[in-house]
Parts: C-alpha cells; structure tokens; sequence
C-alpha cells in the first residue's frame, strides 16, 4: 500500500485489519496457524494485522477460507476497494492513458452544487483551454511515462467546463497569482489561457480570487485541492489523488479555504492581476 498524506485511508486501512484479526481470533487460530494455512510467511499475517500491508483480494480470500469465515469475503472486498479508492496513484490511474480517467469524473462533478476550488500550481480543468490543457498533459503524461492519448483527453477534460454553464452550480475558485505567470505551453497559448479567464469572471456561477504574490499569508500555500459541497476534498499530489472522506479532515480544509479567502483580491482588481499577467506575456 502507498502511503498516504490522509487519515482516512489509514482509518480505513486499520478497519479492515480490525475486522480480519476479529475473523482469526473467532477461529480460535493463531497467527503462525493462520500463516500456515494461508500458505504465506508469519511476518506477512504481522503486516496485514498491524495495517503496515493492506492485504490482496486474493489474502481476504484466503485468509477468510482459512478461517471459515467465507461469507465475510464480499464485504471485505468492497471495504478494501473503497480504501483504494481514497488513495489513487496517478500512474495506475492513467495506466491506459488519461481519457478514461476525465471521463469518470463527470459523474461527480455532475452531483455537485457547490465547488471550492484552490490552486497553487496550475488552472483548474474547468478553466482551461484546449491548447494549456494539451501542453499540461502532455507534461504529465512525459513525466508519468503512461500511454500517450492527450488529444483524446483533452476534449474529455474541456468537456467538465460546460457545467458552468448549465444548472445551479457554483464555482468559488481561489488561485495564487504566482498560476497566473507560471507559462503552459506558449506564450501565445499563455496569453489566449489567461484571457479565457477574464472571460469567465463574468460569469453568475463563477466566483474566482487571486491571492496576490506579496500579500502576508494568514494561511500558507498548500496543494492544490477540490471541495465537493462538504462531502469530499479530493488533494492532488504530485504521486497521487486522495480523497478525503472524514468529517473533521473535511472541516480543516474548508477552514483553510476560508483562510485563503479572506487574502484574496476579486472583481476589478482580480481582474488587473490577470490583465498584468497577460501584458508580461506580449
């Protein structure tokens, strides 16, 4: 199991450990017994007790057999992949490239009423045109060594902006100025990117604030991360997607936006700082 910067893959993770040494202790076995039966090493039965290893599909279901406790196996299954869920590594992601993996999102985002939004490293998908969008995943799918299927992902991420226009949706969406002069690509696509973004503050659905470079900071920067309503934060690492699910992780984040919000500049002087970005590019 990859670490994880959340709790709650870890509270996850030890949930299902708890529930399987529950299933040997039911038993009435041992752990060098259960090793043996399960035909694996003492050391690995430790592992997967203590959460150090999150067990294969394939160990639930030996270990449960070995336990006669097969009727367990299904819910065990759903549990761990629900865990895996949490913790999404960016390259088995896009192992197949990265056009399935915009599409899926859709679904999500189609659920949402209410997005908070903060980016430190790059524009968020909703944001992005088609050629700052091909020039960032080509980026990662270079560095990620995954298959290269960009100009059919493209479209498929270009396709999320359209529920801003649709429905009651709203996007509140906070990004450091330093975004705004960090060039994708060209310097014409630079420039075409940031007066799409003029565009967009336009809009009834869209709330967007430029947190300025020199503005002392109540709350450091911080990856970047996405608020669904006050259900789920997904994080973006440079390894991975977390999702996190936990009330009181949901709690701090939402906090930390409103930290966020309060050094950001909106309307016409929002609107200067992308103005200044663009003419630095001309």
């Amino acid at each position: 199991m990859s670490s994880s910067p959340s709790s709650s893959v870890v509270a996850a993770r030890k949930a299902i450990a708890d529930q399987l040494v529950e299933i040997r202790k039911d038993a009435g076995l041992k752990g060098g017994e259960l090793s043996a039966l399960c035909g694996w090493h003492p050391a690995k039965t430790s592992r997967i007790q203590s959460g150090k290893a999150a067990p294969s599909e394939d160990d639930i279901r030996a270990w449960c057999t070995a336990c006669g406790a097969g009727g367990r196996i299904p819910d065990l299954i759903a549990a761990s992949r629900a865990a895996d869920s949490m913790y999404q590594e960016w390259r088995r992601r896009n192992s197949s490239g990265m056009r399935l993996a915009q599409e899926k999102v859709i679904s999500d985002y189609e659920r949402t009423g209410l997005f908070r939004i903060y980016v430190s490293n790059v524009l968020p998908g909703f944001f992005q045109t088609a050629e700052y969008a091909t020039a960032l995943m080509q980026s990662i799918t270079d560095f990620q060594g995954t298959p290269n299927d960009v100009a059919a992902a493209v479209p498929a991420r270009l396709a999320r902006a359209q529920l801003m226009y649709t429905g009651t949706r709203r996007f509140a969406v906070l990004i450091e100025e330093w975004v705004l002069r960090t060039r994708i690509g060209s310097a014409e696509d630079m420039a075409a990117q940031l007066r799409h973004l003029l565009t967009l503050t336009s809009l009834p659905s869209v709330s967007i604030g430029i947190i300025p470079a020199g503005r002392p900071r109540a709350i450091w920067p911080l990856e970047a991360f996405y608020l669904f309503d006050d259900q789920r934060v997904a994080v973006e690492t440079l390894t991975a997607k977390v999702n996190v699910l936990q009330p009181r992780e949901i709690a701090d984040y939402l906090r930390a936006f409103r930290g966020l919000s309060d050094m950001a500049v909106y309307g016409v002087r929002a609107r200067a700082l992308i103005t200044d970005a663009i003419a630095s590019l001309e």
